[in-house]
């Protein structure tokens, strides 16, 4: 029984069984024969048994409750841990590849990779859980740190494209969960000629919105539940819109979304709408983009631009989609999706 249910060897289960009773865990009673067996009365009380006696375990088996109880608690608050240090790393990342596409150099940025990596391999032995939250929040600190860093630096950074074309658009974004800081705002940019800077007029920002309430039709948890890749990403189980938008800035890394291209989409579309579009864009299957995932929301963000771009029609499709699955999981069946599901440019 124990080799089925542990999936042990025969020597396995001898030297955890030995260990047992080395630990006063199991006891043994061998009859004079060297049999084992065991007798029991009319009412089903044992009064003559010869064998493995497991009493002692019965009698600390609170005690083994609690160890178990315990353990599982730990287990899962190591898990979280390393979720929290895996997207620390993956912002700290985002953050040196922000530094890179804006051509800002520095020491600071060879240390915080350098010392970031070291952390996060050092982490990876990591068995305990209060060794595993101090390093968790030094590499969160760092990550802090090296965003608000960056972030000073974009507000001031001046670049001369060769070409119009060529031109970044530069941003500040900062995630916060006041919607009214929370705000995406264009920065001044040199003209390619005549040397005078061209100061740009802020895109208006869009009405505030609930925090948890209908933004474009779709509500935060909706969203989470329909474009599951968005869910690794949030902070709380129950995210409001801010938390929606910061999720997105991170997912953006793993499609191939660069920072500038975010900063764009944020401008054209509203910070919420971006964020739906972007889950939107993690739904897809590798052979349903003509290049990439980051060019597919490129082309989403043209069409935004020029007023053609409709993710009602995708959010009910994927709504459809989802009530589908369910119902087959019901044993219902229900008709299988739409092959033009998503289109959200027609």
């Amino acid at each position: 029984m124990q080799r089925e249910a542990l999936g042990l060897s025969p020597t396995q289960v001898k030297e955890i069984t030995r260990r047992l009773i080395e630990l006063g865990l199991v006891a043994m009673k061998d009859s004079p024969n060297g049999k084992r067996y065991g007798r029991r009365d009319p009412k089903g009380r044992i009064t003559e048994a010869y064998g493995f006696d497991l009493a002692p375990i019965a009698a600390r088996h609170a005690e083994f409750r609690r160890l178990a109880e315990e353990g599982r608690a730990e287990r899962a608050a190591m898990g979280r841990l390393r979720r929290r240090a895996t997207i620390a790393r993956k912002a700290i990342i985002q953050i040196l590849e922000t530094a890179a596409e804006y051509a800002i150099e520095g020491e600071e940025w060879i240390t915080l990779a350098r010392e970031s990596e070291a952390l996060a391999r050092a982490l990876r032995a990591v068995e305990r859980v209060d060794e595993m939250a101090m390093g968790v929040t030094s590499l969160e600190r760092r990550q802090r740190a090296a965003r608000e860093r960056l972030e000073v630096l974009l507000g001031t950074v001046e670049t001369v494209p060769k070409q119009p074309e060529n031109r970044p658009h530069h941003y500040n974004y900062n995630p916060t969960t006041n919607p009214d800081q929370d705000t995406v705002i264009a920065a001044t940019e040199c003209s390619g000629a005549g040397g005078e800077g061209v100061s740009q007029t802020p895109a208006p920002v869009p009405p505030k919105s609930p925090e948890k309430g209908m933004v474009h039709g779709i509500r935060p948890d909706e969203l989470v539940r329909l474009t599951p890749k968005l869910k690794p990403y949030l902070r709380r189980s129950t995210p409001t819109w801010p938390d929606i938008i910061d999720a997105a800035d991170w997912l953006r890394h793993d499609l191939g979304v660069s920072k500038s291209l975010w900063g764009e989409a944020c401008l054209a579309m509203g910070r919420e709408l971006a964020a739906v579009a972007l889950a939107i864009v993690s739904t897809k299957e590798a052979e349903h983009f003509r290049t990439s995932p980051g060019g597919y929301f490129h082309g989403m963000v043209a069409k935004a631009r020029a007023g053609e771009l409709y993710l009602e029609r995708t959010v009910w499709a994927l709504r459809r989609a989802s009530q589908q699955e369910q119902d087959q999981r019901r044993g219902r069946g229900g008709d299988r999706p739409r092959s033009d599901q998503g289109r959200e440019w027609q």
